[in-house]
């Protein structure tokens, strides 16, 4: 018996474009910032398209009621993690994106004491500390493309805050290979599940880099366990090595801290990096709005600086939209989604949906100060028991890294219109990088 969401009009499949599977996959993975509101608009609010591998049904939703029971549904019905498998082959099937059910809540409830509460002031300290060494450096009256250097610096954060590797010549070892690692694209991830594709050269060549980078991230967990220091630690992987002790919960095991290491650098240092500059690229056209964020900057008003970050994150979300495999026949809006399908909430959809945020496509902080978008209406971090476990890290980041920035510049288009969204693996980035012209203050 199907689950239901929603009214029931019909026990027909969601509608969708009758384009060939390969064009609609080329589509999705290169054009979806665009190409998925004009589906909307032709579909309503719940249609599919077929991408490969394998044909799936992806069934998008944009109506917050409806997304709201996707996220209360049962986690027997629908599965996250096998909705998330495409990035199976780079995190590793110990993923907590990639679990489902007890597994995932044990490994959830084994990550989650590393990013809240003490541990979080402590990552403060050092984010502020990498930031304000990184800010100093960048150049005043040229052109500037903010991703690159945000890109740089969320990396650093990622390997001595989380991995907690601060000596000189390890970073040194391990900078150039995590570089190539979260540079894998869509057609990399789609070669694992193609066996053939990967005796030839680009996914040849990434076998190997994985190789090696696992080979220095066991190492580092190896050292860490017989660290006397241990427990005086304050990076997330030495929390996450003493995590079992202090709940009475079965210790992570290497394979499982590897996984999850890989998925924290995945998921938060790409995603960080391009929410900041697509921030930038907002304020640089925004002059009222710059000069209240610096104001907010000299004073230490966090709130406000995280306002403008939670607006970036709505105006212009770096992912799309999220998955869930669905296990049991469910009726989504008056449709029947078969099981083997994948139900995906779309996030672009119902963040730039005038009928869940008065005037869209303005820019406007204060929204998230006179009080909260309307529930299931701004999901950058997903929701439900699946939000992101480091949605507070990353927004505590961005709010660091955006205070040091305006505390010291100004930030100018250079005559330059707004850039496009490019899809960049699984994010939306700025087409041109997030360009602004920096003036000293």
């Amino acid at each position: 018996m199907a689950t239901t969401l929603g009214a029931r009009r019909t026990a027909t499949q969601p509608p969708g474009p009758k384009l060939p599977q390969a064009v609609q996959t080329v589509l999705f993975g290169k054009y979806r910032a665009t190409w998925m509101p004009r589906l909307r608009r032709h579909y309503g609010d719940v249609f599919t398209v077929r991408i490969a591998p394998r044909n799936r049904h992806m069934v998008t939703i944009a109506d917050p009621e409806l997304i709201k029971s996707i996220f209360n549904t049962s986690s027997t019905a629908l599965h996250p993690g096998e909705g998330n498998a495409i990035l199976g082959p780079i995190m590793g099937a110990h993923s907590v994106l990639l679990l489902d059910e007890a597994e995932h809540v044990r490994v959830r409830q084994l990550l989650m004491p590393a990013f809240h509460g003490a541990p979080m002031r402590g990552y403060q300290d050092m984010i502020t500390r990498l930031s304000r060494a990184e800010v100093d450096t960048w150049p005043v009256g040229v052109d500037f493309r903010t991703h690159d250097r945000t890109t740089a610096l969320t990396l650093e954060i990622i390997l001595q805050v989380v991995f907690g590797v601060t000596d000189d010549a390890r970073l040194a070892e391990l900078r150039p290979v995590v570089q190539e690692i979260v540079r894998a694209d869509v057609m990399i991830m789609m070669g694992w599940f193609y066996p053939a594709l990967q005796r030839f050269w680009p996914w040849r060549r990434f076998h190997r880099l994985q190789r090696e980078f696992d080979r220095l991230l066991y190492a580092e967990i190896a050292a860490r366990r017989t660290a006397t220091d241990l427990t005086e630690r304050t990076d997330v992987l030495s929390r996450l090595l003493t995590a079992g002790a202090t709940n009475g919960a079965k210790a992570l095991t290497d394979a499982e801290l590897r996984d999850n290491l890989v998925t924290l650098l995945l998921a938060g240092h790409e995603t960080t990096a391009t929410a900041l500059a697509w921030t930038f690229h907002e304020l640089a056209r925004n002059p009222d709005v710059l000069a209240r964020a610096q104001q907010a900057a000299d004073e230490n008003d966090a709130a406000y600086l995280e306002a403008v970050v939670k607006e970036s994150l709505r105006i212009r979300p770096v992912i799309s939209e999220v998955a869930r495999m669905v296990k049991e026949p469910i009726e989504v809006g008056g449709f029947t989604v078969p099981a083997g399908a994948t139900i995906m909430p779309g996030i672009q959809l119902v963040q730039q949906d005038a009928n869940n945020h008065r005037e869209p496509e303005r820019f406007v902080p204060s929204r998230y100060l006179d009080g909260q978008p309307a529930p299931n209406t701004w999901i950058p971090f997903g929701g439900g028991v699946r939000r992101c476990l480091g949605a507070g890290f990353s927004l505590m980041e961005a709010t660091v890294v955006l205070g040091q920035v305006l505390r010291q510049y100004g930030l100018g288009t250079g005559g330059r219109p707004a850039e496009r969204a490019k899809s960049r693996n699984i994010t939306l980035t700025p087409a041109r990088g997030g360009t602004v012209v920096l003036t000293r203050r």
